[in-house]
């Protein structure tokens, strides 16, 4: 290995990792350079190639010249440890309280009913949440179309749905049981299940998964 090539290493030693520029860093993963090439230079054009750097993937990394399956292999690796690493922000979907205590404050105490669905991904957690539907006082009239297809759009692997009652009053109505089965069977069609359904207001909160209602 060249003295040029040996510069990053020595300088992490000395100043510390914090002291390298991005290129420098990747050049002490990639270890060595190419023909006619230091590591550095290498790390330069797959910047400058890949603007996302080592989370471009394992295809786009192998691709770039100098680089190579092997190096590209050791760069997602390092790219998905430091995913790991970092704690990711999206709340975990895993019961009705969950879900229920993040429904905006301002849907609970709306006084015309919102209905909300929120998506969530293969580890249940929350992508996406939007308000599909806003009715009346009293209703809040929703199709399966204007609940999945937020739910298609973001690749959802199953839906919460959720609505308010202004009343103040929580009990499901028989029109919520009615949309809640009619929910369930496009879910069924489309693969996105419904995960539960909810009915919230400032007195409380109602959970068909909970009472056995799916």
């Amino acid at each position: 290995m060249s003295q040029a090539e040996e510069r990053p290493r020595e300088k992490l030693a000395r100043r510390g990792p914090e002291a390298l520029s991005d290129a420098e860093l990747l050049a002490l993963l990639l270890r060595t350079g190419s023909v006619g090439r230091s590591a550095v230079e290498v790390a330069e054009g797959l910047l400058r190639d890949l603007p996302e750097g080592v989370g471009a993937g394992f295809e786009s990394l192998r691709r770039v010249r100098g680089v190579g399956p092997v190096r590209a292999a050791a760069l997602a690796a390092a790219a998905e440890l430091a995913r790991r690493a970092r704690p990711d922000p999206r709340p975990v979907v895993d019961s009705a309280r969950t879900a229920a205590g993040l429904v905006p404050a301002s849907v609970r105490a709306a006084r015309k009913e919102h209905f909300l669905v929120f998506c969530l991904n293969a580890r249940r957690q929350l992508v996406h949440q939007e308000v599909v539907s806003v009715g009346t006082i009293s209703a809040s009239l929703v199709h399966p179309r204007e609940v999945f297809f937020p739910a298609i759009a973001q690749a959802a692997a199953a839906v919460v749905a959720v609505h308010n009652h202004p009343s103040g009053d929580p009990a499901p109505s028989a029109e919520d049981r009615e949309v809640t089965r009619r929910l369930q069977r496009a879910g069924e069609l489309l693969g996105i299940p419904l995960a539960d359904h909810l009915v919230v207001s400032d007195g409380g909160w109602f959970s068909f998964r909970e009472q056995g209602l799916l």
